[in-house]
C-alpha cells in the first residue's frame, strides 16, 4: 500500500479532529506531503472520520493525478494542492470547522494577536475572501491568505493550518482554536489588548515561526 505510515497518520489525526471538537461530522479535511516520493495522501470525500481506514485514504501525485485509493478524494483538493506547490516548506495540512475559528472567519475578521499563541501562525491569522467550498477560487484565496504565515482562516468557512509536519499543522489548528476563543471572549468584555508587533515577534523568533529571521 502506497504510503501506508502517512495513510495511518490521516487516520489519526481525522480522529483527533473530532475528539478535539475541532469538526463535527465529515466536515474539514487532512493531507500529508511525502515529497521524497512525491505523493500525497488525502482524506476522502462524505466520510465520517470514525469510519475511515487507511485504504479509504486517497493517494496521489502533486498535479492531483489519484496513484492509489478508490475514493473519491476530499472536495478541497485543489487547495491542498495549491499549497503544496507553492509552499516548499509545507508538509502538513489541517482543515478544520472549528466554532470560534470559524467564528471569526464568519465575521470576516483577520485574528489579530490577542495572545502569544496566535504566533504559531505568524503575526496575525489572515482572513482570505469568500469562494465556495472545493473551488480553484477558494484554492487562491486561501493561498494568498496563508502567505508565508502558517495557518488562515476562510471567510464565513472555516481554518487552514499548514506547517512542515501534520503534528504541527494540528497543533497550530488547535492552538488557533483556542485563541480564537480567547478573541470572542475578550470581543464581548469589550475591546482586546492586542500584542505590539515587536512583542510577537519576538514570541515568533521562540517558536521558530518567523520566516525572516
Amino acid at each position: 500500500m502506497l504510503l501506508e505510515r502517512e495513510r495511518k497518520e490521516v487516520v489519526h489525526y481525522g480522529n483527533m479532529l473530532i475528539e478535539h471538537s475541532l469538526t463535527v461530522g465529515s466536515g474539514g479535511n487532512i493531507s500529508i506531503l511525502n515529497r521524497e516520493a512525491g505523493l500525497i495522501a488525502l482524506s476522502p470525500s462524505s466520510m465520517k472520520y470514525s469510519d475511515i481506514t487507511p485504504e479509504d485514504v486517497v493517494v496521489m501525485d502533486l498535479e492531483g493525478k489519484i496513484t492509489d485509493g478508490t475514493r473519491r478524494a476530499s472536495t478541497e483538493i485543489n487547495m491542498h494542492l495549491l499549497i503544496y506547490q507553492n509552499r516548499s516548506d509545507v508538509n502538513g495540512i489541517v482543515h478544520t470547522h472549528s466554532i470560534y475559528a470559524t467564528a471569526v472567519a464568519c465575521m470576516g475578521w483577520d485574528l489579530e494577536p490577542v495572545h502569544y499563541l496566535v504566533a504559531m501562525s505568524g503575526q496575525k491569522v489572515k482572513c482570505s475572501e469568500y469562494a465556495t467550498y472545493g473551488t480553484p477560487e477558494l484554492a487562491e484565496y486561501a493561498l494568498e491568505a496563508l502567505g508565508d504565515r502558517y495557518a488562515c482562516l476562510l471567510k464565513n468557512h472555516g481554518l487552514i493550518a499548514a506547517a512542515p509536519t501534520i503534528e504541527q499543522a494540528f497543533s497550530t489548528a488547535e492552538h488557533i482554536e483556542y485563541a480564537a476563543r480567547l478573541y470572542c471572549i475578550t470581543k464581548t468584555l469589550g475591546t482586546p489588548n492586542i500584542l505590539t508587533n515587536e512583542q510577537i515577534q519576538t514570541v515568533m523568533d521562540k517558536f521558530g515561526t518567523n520566516p525572516y529571521k
